[in-house]
Order: structure tokens, then C-alpha cells, then sequence
């Protein structure tokens, strides 16, 4: 699963019911009581052509070795009847999403009938109209116990159990699920789909879509392969198709082989839906939210995003559905283990072979801004119920986790990583495990006891620093415990010529917290080279200036994008000035040709410049980015992500001369919608613009990028608009554009006309509707990290605190309290 968010209306009609969390505990006594043989569902759909009602008849049937014991079935809708064994069950005894089970026998089948109206808000299931057309179309998420707001189940991970699905739809729908229909039949009610059995599944990731879809279908390699999308975006889909068929031929391909286990199943499709922000490894079914099926030609980056996507739930195929954890403990390792595999499949595999260096530059800044501070927490943590197992779904979990994987295989070797997969897969395909199974299959591939590398790396918190000093390897803890155990490298140039000359890499394996190293000669010493650990390195001064200065001569991506994340490292330990990264990634970007990495250091050029330098010397430092972006436009590979950039620093007319011209050639959409929000930002806002703009773009989510061009502005009336889009009306279309929108609200330089949104934000925090994920995004979107004051970061600690907050909204608040902290100190430097 990618991190999952989706938008509802507040105008739906719900169900109120105040459930309960499944504890560890109870999940133990259930399981110990109950094997589900088989789940029949029956679903209508029809309903919800032109309202919110979805109905469903859940058969289970299941066995139960204490006859005459007591439990009770998962049931978060409205229940109309029920039955167990035959005998009519009195549903009013259900209370908090759960219907009592009494004198079970040996062998038992249970119907009940429910419904819910709640279908807007994305718990569970969402129900969208396409603004466009006004076609509908719906989707279920169900991860990870939002299965029992729409049938009655088992709803826990080791009640794994075939799954059959009878859906009746509109008789314009197609309906997706988890395998190939075996029938569809033409009935007065509207079309009836009959899917054949599942594999043995968890109840969180079976799926039912529907909608009048746009479906295209292709055979490779043995699979059927289907793409959907909305009809609304066909073109766009069309436009990528090739792209999109190639990945998904490399990743079966490349995961079958190095699993030891071809993907089980002919048919797997990939579903592009309205209004989810992430992705969902349902089986054989992934779910995608379709702003990934870009409405303009993708850049580089985009198509690198995606392809993490499509590779991350494939990966889920094997990591977490095949094999699946017994307990929410481990969903870090579900998570964890799918963003590695992905990256590692995409350099090995695919075109994007500069993953690696890619996945530094952009995504693993944001464990070491979360490891490094106050919100840090454990790898591994206590699970209590499965409302705990959400409120850490964060940048540890993914980024920092699958960075351990890494260490992990540089640790054991990929010989033994890929045997102890092998094995692991072989051994309990179908069933439930924990973590210590995977741990050992790798400890007896690699003939080493990991024990205590896994305590070490999984159940501490926060990020080791590492530091050379003369010719010792010094490892820096951050509690009162030896450092982790790192296998990395140390890489060694050459700095006298024109250009930077390798002199040797030194492979070393640090078992204590300070290693004597017998380096090759040298003046520049790259520790981590390769990146193979997760630690934040403190060069030595000299290979600090040099990197700084000299980090377009070094001669792969991963090293050049290591000197940019040291930046960031530096910067939240308080040992760099923001001009200085702003600096060395303007200078970095003045000779990258690595489209892996343009982008990604075009976005951190942009934070230091914009969002860490001073009011004082941002404005020269953004000028100086624009520049050097203005020349890479005309690099034809580069001028897309250039001209974006370009787009949102702009100052001078020779910039926006040449992003008229580009406009104009190309009839960018895109681009003229950044020009748009640039210009409101210096308060040149032209509404009738907007409007034709608005008008003119066939997007269906164009609304959302007036909402930006309204964002940048600065005045009062025009944030009021974002803000009730935000919190009142609740019409943002879940997207990781969304986290853009956030950015453009909070400009650096309006800071004391955002001062009082500020503080409102924190009270938004204590009211927030929808589900965990819904709030996510908003969470993260609308922190005012470029700014917040040190009167709201004061109060925003003291929020940290406060128990009427979620505690998943805590742990955000933490993380970006620190991040802004560490800003607001910067900007003295």
C-alpha cells in the first residue's frame, strides 16, 4: 500500500456508530477459536448509480474447535438480519461494529445482511461523480479494518480465508474484482458478476470497483493484463499505455525470478480510480488514485514516481498477500520490504536504473527529518489494537524501513538476502507470519545469527552519526546504547586536478563504535558511499568544502546525491547554513544531466533557497535557481522539469519570456497554471485569467489548480477560499498534488499574513473528519513548515501534547515541530 488518502462531500448521508478497535489480544482469542473456510459475499451496487446506498449478504462459514464457545463477526454497517446456523440471531445486540456469536458449533455458517449509506467519505468504499460527465464510479479500500463497513468478516490479517463475489450492477458498469469474472448475467436488477474463489486472502486485501470504466486488455508473458481507467482520462491512459504494460511485463518478470515463485495467477489488473491519494495491493486487482494518469506529458520524475507504484504493490503480491503478517506489529515490514523491493527492481530492471541515487535525493530526507527529532519512534513498535498500528504510518515505516532492508542485504549479501526470500516465500506461501520467520530464513541463508542486528536496527529509534576523524571511523549514537551495526563503504578522490580523481573505495563493517581505517590517499572522503546504510554522515571539514564545491565532478548519481541529502543531514543537526545547500545545488545543477536527479535536486534547490535561507537572502538565492534553470531549459531532456521550476521562482523578464514561449509553443496547461499561481504569489493575480484558464483545461480536477493559484496569493480573501476548500468544505481531490497545494499556501515570505492561519490550523487538527488516511493528508499538507513562526511553534509543541489530537496527527506534529524548528534556527545562520 502507498500511503492511501481520499476526499469526500460533507453533504453525504452516513452512519453514525462509534466502533471499536480491535485489540492484539482479542484478535489472539479469535483466532485460536475460529478457521474461516470461505467467504461468499454478495454485493448490490445499484444503489448507488444515483444514490449512496450499498447493500451486501455475507455468508461465512467456519469451524470452531470448543463447541459452544462465544466470539463475535466484524460488522460495521447496518445490520437487517442475521443468522447462525440456521437460527435468527438478535441484531440488536450488536454494538461498536460487532454482532455477538453465541454456542458455536463444530461447524458453522453465518448470513448477515447489512447496509450502509456511508459511501462518501472513503472509509471503505468511495463513491465519486466525475465533474466532467457526471458518470460514477466506486472503489473499495479496505485496509486495515475497513472490510467490516461493508460485509460482515473476520476482519484481521491470520483469518485468511477464499473470498467468492456475486456483484449486481448498473447495467453500464464494469465490475472489477479480484480475479477474472466467470460469468456476467444480464438480470431486471441490472448485471450480475460472478468472480471465481480466491486464494487463501486476508479480508483487507480482496476488492470490488465499479463504474462505467474504460477497460484495455492485453496478453504477455502468459498474463492477461487489464488497465481501467475513468472515462474522462482515457486519452491519458492511451498516451502511457506502452509505458505502463513494459513495467508491469519487468516487475512479474524480474519478482517471479528473484522470488523463486512466478506471480500464481493469469489475470492481473491495475485500476486507475477518482480520489484516492495512494495505491492498494489488492490481489491481482491493484488500485491506483488516477492522478497518476498524468493530464499533461509526464516528466521524467513522474514516470519515476509511478513506476515505484506500479513495482511497490507487485511487490505486495508476494510481501503481504501471499505471505501475510499475523499482527499489525509488522505492517512496518509489509511496507518496508514492498518500497525496497520496488527500488530494487526498478534499478535492475527497468529504465530507471539510477533508482538508487533517485530515491536519495527525493524520498529518504524524510526519515532523517522524522528519525532525527522528537517524533522518532522504533522500527518495530508495540501494536496494541489496530488503531495503534496507523498512528506511526509514516516516513519511518516506509523510507527509514526499507533503508534497513538495504543495510541489511549490503549486511548479508544479496547471494543470501535473495536465498533467505526464496525460502521464506516457499515456506509459508499462503499463510501468516511474523517477523522473526523472515529473520531466520535470511540468518540461515547468510550462516549468521541476527538476532541482535535486528534488536539493534528495528527496535531502537533515532539516526546514528557518523564522522571521520583523521583516520578513524567514529559512530555517534543518539541514546545511551553503542551505535548500530553499519556495513558501508568510504570512497576516496583525488582533488588536486581539473577533476575529481577516485583513488579507492574501503568497504567496512562497524561492529564497534570506533574503527581504524587504512585509507587509500585522498582529500575527499565520501562516507556512505553508495548509501548503503542509514546514518547521517559529518564530513571532515576539508571533504565538507570540497563536496560543496566540486559535486557535479563526482562520477555517479547515487555519490552526487548523497552530498545533496548530507545537506539536509547537516541542516538538521545544525551544522550548515541554508545558503551554503542552496548553494551547492545550484552548482549541482548546473551540470546535471541525470534526469533521475534533476528534478529532485530542483525541488531541494527550491526548499533551501526558499523555504530554510533568511527573508534576507532568499530572494537572491531563488534568482540565482532560476537562472540556472533558465539555462537547463534549453536542454531538450530537461526542459519540462525545468520550465515547471522555472515557473514557480520567476523574477526577471528574461524568465518569463521564455515561459511564454513555452506556453505558447506547446499549449502547456500545466505550465500555465504555475505562471498563474507565480504571478499571484507577487500579486499580480488576474482572475479573468484563472477563469479562461479554468475553462480551457479538460482536466477533471482542474478546480484544484485554481484552488493553488488562489493559494499563492496574498490576501486575506484568497487563503479564506483554500482554507474552507480544506476544512469546511472538504473538496480537495486526494492527490499528491495536494502536498503542492499545502506548499503554495504557506509562501515564506507572506509569513506574517499567514501568522493567524497558523494557529487556526492547530485548532482544525482537534475537529478533523473522515478516516486516519482522509486526515493524513490534510495533516500534512497545511503544517506551515515555510511559515510558521516561533509563537506557533511554541504552541504546536504543547499540541504535540494534547490527547484530543490524534495521536497519528501528534506523531506529524512532532516531525514538522522539529523540521521547523531547525528552519527557524537556520535562518540566523
Amino acid at each position: 500500500m502507498a500511503p492511501t488518502v481520499s476526499r469526500w462531500s460533507p453533504r453525504d448521508t452516513v452512519t453514525s456508530m462509534t466502533l471499536l478497535t480491535l485489540t492484539r489480544e482479542e484478535a489472539a482469542t479469535r483466532s485460536a477459536l475460529v478457521t474461516v473456510d470461505r467467504y461468499d459475499i454478495d454485493v448490490d451496487l445499484t444503489g448507488l448509480l444515483e444514490g449512496h446506498l450499498f447493500t451486501s449478504t455475507s455468508t461465512i462459514t467456519f469451524s470452531c474447535p470448543s463447541p459452544g464457545a462465544a466470539t463475535f463477526v466484524d460488522c460495521a454497517a447496518d445490520i437487517t438480519r442475521a443468522t447462525l446456523n440456521g437460527a435468527e440471531l438478535d441484531i440488536t445486540t450488536a454494538e461498536g461494529g460487532r454482532l455477538p456469536l453465541h454456542d458455536l458449533a463444530a461447524h458453522n455458517v453465518l448470513v448477515v445482511e447489512a447496509s450502509t449509506r456511508n459511501t462518501g467519505k472513503g472509509e471503505g468504499i468511495l463513491r465519486t461523480v466525475d465533474p466532467t460527465d457526471g458518470l460514477v464510479y466506486v472503489w473499495t479500500s479496505l485496509e486495515p479494518d475497513e472490510a467490516r463497513r461493508l460485509w460482515a468478516c473476520f476482519d484481521q490479517p491470520d483469518l485468511k480465508a477464499p473470498h467468492h463475489f456475486v456483484v449486481t450492477a448498473p447495467d453500464t458498469w464494469l465490475v472489477t474484482s479480484n480475479g477474472a469474472p466467470e460469468s456476467v448475467v444480464e438480470t431486471e436488477a441490472g448485471r450480475v458478476w460472478t468472480f471465481p474463489d480466491t486464494p487463501r486472502l486476508s479480508t483487507y486485501v480482496v476488492v470490488v470497483n465499479a463504474g462505467p470504466f474504460h477497460e484495455v486488455r492485453q496478453q504477455h508473458d502468459g498474463y492477461d493484463l487489464g488497465f481501467f481507467c475513468r472515462q474522462s482520462l482515457v486519452p491519458h491512459l492511451e498516451r502511457d499505455l506502452e509505458e505502463l504494460v513494459t513495467l508491469t511485463r519487468q516487475g512479474l518478470a524480474f519478482f517471479g525470478e528473484k522470488f523463486g515463485m512466478p506471480f500464481p495467477q493469469e489475470r492481473y489488473d491495475q485500476v486507475f480510480v477518482p480520489n484516492l491519494g495512494g495505491a492498494m495491493e489488492n490481489w491481482g486487482c491493484v488500485t491506483y488514485g488516477d492522478s497518476q494518469l498524468f493530464r499533461t506529458p509526464p516528466t521524467h520524475n513522474q514516470r519515476d514516481v509511478r513506476a515505484e507504484f506500479i513495482h511497490h504493490e507487485m511487490a505486495h503480491m508476494w510481501f503481504g498477500d501471499l505471505v501475510t503478517m499475523r499482527w499489525w506489529d509488522d505492517l512496518w515490514l509489509n511496507e518496508a520490504f514492498a518500497s525496497w523491493a520496488s527500488n530494487w527492481s526498478l534499478a535492475r530492471a527497468t529504465e530507471f536504473d539510477e533508482q538508487w541515487g533517485s530515491f536519495l535525493a527525493l524520498f529518504k530526507r524524510t526519515a532523517y527529518e522524522m528519525d532525527m527529532g522528537p517524533g522518532r519512534h522504533p522500527i518495530r513498535g508495540d501494536v496494541p489494537d489496530v488503531a495503534s498500528a496507523m498512528a506511526n504510518f509514516d516516513a519511518i515505516t516506509y523510507i527509514k524501513g526499507q533503508s534497513v532492508l538495504q543495510q541489511l542485504m549490503a549486511y548479508i549479501g544479496e547471494d543470501a538476502f535473495v536465498e533467505g526470500l526464496r525460502s521464506y516465500f516457499r515456506d509459508h506461501a499462503w499463510g501468516n507470519t511474523v517477523l522473526d520467520d523472515l529473520m531466520s530464513a535470511f540468518g540461515a541463508a547468510a550462516g549468521r545469527d541476527l538476532g541482535e542486528w535486528t534488536t539493534a536496527w528495528l527496535d531502537r529509534a533515532g539516526t546514528d552519526v557518523i564522522s571521520l576523524e583523521g583516520s578513524t571511523l567514529v559512530a555517534e549514537s543518539p541514546d545511551d546504547q553503542d551505535p548500530r551495526p553499519h556495513r558501508l563503504d568510504v570512497a576516496s578522490y583525488d582533488a588536486s586536478g581539473d577533476r575529481l580523481r577516485p583513488t579507492g573505495t574501503m568497504s567496512v563493517e562497524m561492529t564497534a563504535p570506533r574503527v581504524e581505517l587504512d585509507l587509500p590517499e585522498g582529500d575527499l572522503r565520501l562516507l556512505n558511499a553508495g548509501d548503503l546504510t542509514f546514518a547521517a554522515v559529518r564530513p571532515d571539514p576539508t571533504s565538507l568544502r570540497l563536496m560543496l564545491e566540486r559535486v557535479a565532478e563526482l562520477p555517479d548519481a547515487t555519490s552526487r546525491a548523497l552530498v545533496i541529502g548530507t545537506c539536509t543531514q547537516l541542516l538538521l543537526l545544525g551544522e550548515l547554513a541554508p545558503r551554503d545547500a542552496a548553494r551547492a545545488t545550484t552548482r549541482a545543477l548546473a551540470a546535471e544531466r541525470s534526469p533521475a536527479l534533476i528534478e529532485p535536486f530542483l525541488l531541494m534547490g527550491a526548499a533551501f533557497a526558499g523555504r530554510w535561507a533568511s527573508a534576507a537572502e532568499s530572494p537572491a538565492l531563488v534568482a540565482e535557481l532560476a537562472d540556472v534553470t533558465l539555462a537547463l531549459s534549453k536542454l531538450p531532456e530537461h526542459r519540462q522539469p525545468a520550465l515547471r521550476t522555472l515557473a514557480v521562482t520567476a523574477s526577471t523578464d528574461a524568465h518569463w519570456a521564455a515561459l511564454e514561449e513555452a506556453v505558447e509553443a506547446a499549449t502547456d496547461t500545466d505550465l500555465a497554471w504555475r505562471m498563474a499561481a507565480r504571478r499571484a504569489e507577487l500579486d499580480q493575480h488576474d482572475p479573468e485569467a484563472v477563469q479562461a484558464l479554468l475553462e480551457s483545461d479538460p482536466d477533471p480536477d482542474a478546480h484544484t489548480k485554481r484552488l493553488r493559484v488562489l493559494a499563492a496569493h496574498p490576501h486575506v480573501e484568497s487563503k479564506e477560499e483554500v482554507w474552507k476548500a480544506f476544512f469546511v468544505d472538504y473538496s480537495v481531490p486526494a492527490s499528491r498534488e495536494t502536498l503542492e497545494l499545502g506548499a503554495m499556501f504557506w509562501r515564506p515570505q507572506q509569513a506574517e499574513l499567514l501568522a493567524p492561519f497558523a494557529l487556526r490550523y492547530l485548532d482544525e487538527l482537534r475537529s478533523l473528519q473522515g478516516g486516519l488516511l482522509n486526515q493524513g493528508v490534510v495533516i500534512r499538507a497545511m503544517y506551515p513548515l515555510g511559515a510558521g513562526n516561533a509563537e506557533f511553534l511554541a504552541r504546536a509543541q504543547e499540541a504535540a501534547s494534547d490527547e484530543r489530537i490524534s495521536a497519528y496527527a501528534r506523531n506529524q506534529l512532532h516531525a514538522n515541530n522539529f523540521v521547523l524548528s531547525r528552519i527557524l534556527e537556520a535562518r540566523q545562520r
